[in-house]
């Protein structure tokens, strides 16, 4: 039987208290796990100074003690195969240097990412923006009044996405001034926030903001961002109870990642954990081909193998979409899986 760390997290009222509980140092995090540095884990150590390495406590009590192998560990623990500089990989995949204004991303036609906030609760190794110039594309209300001078001034714009970093890191009252310059835009009908912040620190979803958004007369939709069945907790499941009663409709995409979640049952496992939360499935994600995490990579061949493999444990309702997205595109490119759901 798995031993999970026992830190006793704080209560769901204090997420500002949990935000600022995080460690910093892996040799912190793997003494915190009982795990013993070996010499591939010393190595992989200087790779902070590459991406800086941000735990929160509270996501650390959900790792498995003395498993330099868990899930959870991997997606956030330093490592020397960073150093590697992988052809074919950049610092930019998704060609998103170039804002429309300080902050704010015109992608595709009708949608407009929101950078509001350049911080993360916690750092991914993974993640497709670890290189992004957040210094010139901060969250402060002069750029999100130029955002929103933009946005309406571009009627073909009918949902904004709230990106980051993580947008969930600005306050309430700072997200309460944000949603209320988009409900006065006539042509906005939706806002979609996508967030790691509800499943590492489930207390960000306080009443507060749940009832703001219950309140607002947009459609708004929560994207969250779970790669492994083991990071939901009870708390979680609570806090999605809540978006859900003020009427948040409320997705998932995931990454497939080489030693996280790249196998079928682990998937299928995330995808009943998911529904079981009241949160569906949306997309699987192939990895982002960012400097510094190639040892994650998962091939098309494999992810598709993996996808019909999927198709046979679960329904098709909790089946996610696997896509990719390529700089430049009007969308995500789905990949062809020439398969039949039934």
């Amino acid at each position: 039987m798995a031993h999970i760390v026992t830190l006793n997290p704080p209560s769901r009222e204090d997420w500002l208290s949990q935000l600022a509980d995080v460690v910093t140092d892996p040799d912190e995090l793997l003494q915190l796990l009982n795990i013993d540095t070996n010499a591939e884990l010393q190595a992989g150590r200087d790779a902070r100074r590459l991406f800086a390495l941000r735990v929160p406590r509270a996501f650390i009590a959900r790792m498995e003690k003395g498993n330099p192998n868990d899930p959870l560990l991997r997606q956030v623990l330093t490592s020397r195969e960073e150093f590697i500089a992988a052809p074919g990989f950049s610092t930019d995949p998704l060609e998103e240097q170039h804002s429309v204004v300080p902050g704010l991303l015109h992608k595709y036609r009708n949608r407009a990412l929101l950078l509001v906030k350049g911080g993360c609760a916690v750092n991914c190794r993974y993640c497709f923006r670890r290189h992004f110039p957040y210094a010139d594309n901060q969250g402060n209300k002069r750029n999100w009044q130029a955002a929103l001078d933009y946005i309406a001034a571009h009627p073909e714009l009918d949902e904004i996405i709230f990106s980051g970093g993580d947008p969930l890191m600005a306050k309430d009252r700072e997200l309460d001034w944000l949603i209320a310059g988009l409900e006065a835009i006539p042509h906005i009908k939706r806002l979609r926030i996508h967030s790691r912040l509800p499943i590492v620190i489930p207390a960000r979803i306080t009443d507060e903001l749940a009832a703001r958004l219950e309140r607002s007369s947009l459609q708004v939709l929560l994207v969250n961002h779970i790669n492994h069945a083991q990071e939901i907790d009870e708390e979680f499941r609570g806090a999605m109870a809540r978006l859900r009663k003020a009427g948040v409709t409320l997705l998932n995409q995931s990454v497939l990642l080489r030693g996280v979640n790249d196998s079928a049952r682990t998937l299928a496992e995330l995808s009943n954990a998911l529904f079981d939360a009241g949160v569906m499935p949306y997309y699987l994600h192939v990895l982002d081909k960012v400097q510094g995490a190639a040892h994650f990579m998962v091939s098309d061949e494999e992810a598709r193998r993996i996808m019909r493999e999927l198709l046979t444990l679960v329904s098709g309702y909790m089946v996610p979409k696997l896509a990719r997205e390529i700089g430049g595109e009007p969308s995500k490119t789905p990949l062809d899986l020439q398969l039949r759901q039934n």
